[in-house]
């Protein structure tokens, strides 16, 4: 137990921001994938690694080099008609994927408790506000490491059922993929899942809000940026993306090897979605399951918010920072209030909370290009960056990655029609 707690407090942003990768909403996602394609998109899993690590350093870089999250960059050195837009996009993605969160934790709990939906949806939304108001930053990363542990039931299930590992290592190592509204859905709602643009946002001013605390705890007077600091800094991200990307996996082998061989291709409801833990926790797979929605949405919504929060007030000028108490960044703190409460309003709108986590990730792999075409500006231009501007690896993987969701997206619209 030692050995594990020194392990996760070795571990910062990026760790948190990985396991926050694997919401309600991916987790969603990556159960239909699995549901609906058994193996077939595995290949996903190693092909998004390197391209969301590349991107989440990148925002990590920029966020520990200047100082600021990147709406504070963009205000610095942009025109205000870059980032007024971008902040605002943010906002309304990520107010819809909290709903979507919202309404996932309420279905999860409702299987172990039968309250009505709603009404779970305003215990969790007022539980988070409360705890996003009141706990400081440092409280709140220190136990949202381990609810990363939740995820690990799935890494079990393909270990004591059947699973054909030849063919699982054949779908990683080799792409296919169909050309059909379906297919392209999913292609487009794994990339969004994974390389979301709230973890772009939180990332940078996670990496800041950092970097203050030791500059507190070490009395420095200047923002100095070593190589050691650029080092530790890619290590954590790297880890984290690692965990994000190997839980994809198991989950999509997970679901595979239980829904897809049962025939269930198509998943409505939590229940499906639920008895894919199954052969691992037998009647209590509805216990387990609810318990990893409900925490890795306790996880994801404080990044949600948080990321929305600090994209609008560095745009608009705001005290920020989740360190801060209430009264001094009442702007900063609203908008984390406005989010939430509209949140779970949208919970009264009757999506079915499944289709609307998958729809959620769809949405964001939409919005993501034009953020990471920003991203790699910003972290080329050494006016900002100076010597910490992107090397060659950078500019490859980010560049390969704004091209493969940008024709992911306008493939999805064009399917549309």
């Amino acid at each position: 137990m030692k050995k594990i707690k020194k392990f996760f407090s070795f571990f910062g942003p990026g760790l948190v921001t990985g396991a926050s990768d694997d919401d309600p909403s991916g987790i969603a996602t990556y159960s239909q994938v699995g549901a609906s394609s058994g193996f077939s998109l595995l290949w996903l899993a190693p092909l998004t690694f390197p391209l969301m690590s590349a991107v989440q350093e990148m925002c990590a870089r920029i966020g520990l080099v200047t100082g600021h999250g990147l709406s504070g960059v963009l205000k610095k050195h942009y025109p205000v008609w870059v980032i007024y837009p971008m902040a605002i996009l943010v906002l309304v993605a990520n107010t819809i994927n909290i709903g979507a969160d919202i309404a996932g934790m309420a279905a999860a709990a409702n299987l172990i408790i039968p309250l009505p939906a709603f009404i779970w949806a305003v215990l969790f939304s007022g539980g988070l506000m409360l705890l996003m108001i009141y706990a400081p930053y440092h409280i709140i990363a220190k136990y949202l490491k381990w609810f990363t542990l939740a995820i690990f039931a799935y890494f079990a299930v393909p270990f004591v059922i059947r699973t054909d590992w030849v063919s699982v290592f054949q779908h990683t190592i080799l792409p296919s993929l169909k050309f059909d509204h379906t297919s392209i859905t999913l292609f487009v709602a794994v990339l969004g899942t994974t390389i979301s643009p709230y973890l772009f946002f939180w990332q940078a001013s996670m990496e800041v809000e950092n970097k203050l605390e030791q500059i507190k705890e070490k009395f420095l007077r200047k923002w100095v940026v070593t190589k050691h600091e650029i080092r530790l800094m890619e290590e954590d991200v790297t880890l984290g993306m690692f965990f994000s990307n190997i839980a994809m996996w198991f989950i999509i082998i997970t679901t595979a090897v239980t829904l897809f061989a049962s025939g269930i291709t198509n998943i409505e409801t939590a229940q499906q979605a639920a008895s894919a833990l199954k052969p691992i926790a037998g009647d209590f797979a509805f216990l387990l399951f609810a318990f990893g929605i409900v925490a890795t949405g306790f996880l994801a919504i404080p990044v949600l918010a948080g990321s929305s929060s600090y994209a609008l007030s560095e745009a608009f000028g705001w005290q920020e920072g989740l360190d801060k108490p209430f009264h001094k960044a009442k702007k900063f703190y609203y908008v984390i209030i406005f989010s939430t409460v509209i949140g779970v309003l949208m919970n009264l709108i009757g999506l079915p909370p499944i289709k609307m986590l998958l729809y959620t990730a769809v949405i964001y792999g939409l919005v993501s290009p034009p953020l990471i075409l920003i991203i790699l500006l910003i972290s080329n231009n050494k006016k900002i960056m100076g010597r910490w501007a992107n090397g060659t690896l950078s500019n490859v993987l980010g560049i390969f990655t704004f091209l493969l969701m940008g024709f992911g997206a306008l493939f999805f619209i064009s399917t549309l029609f």
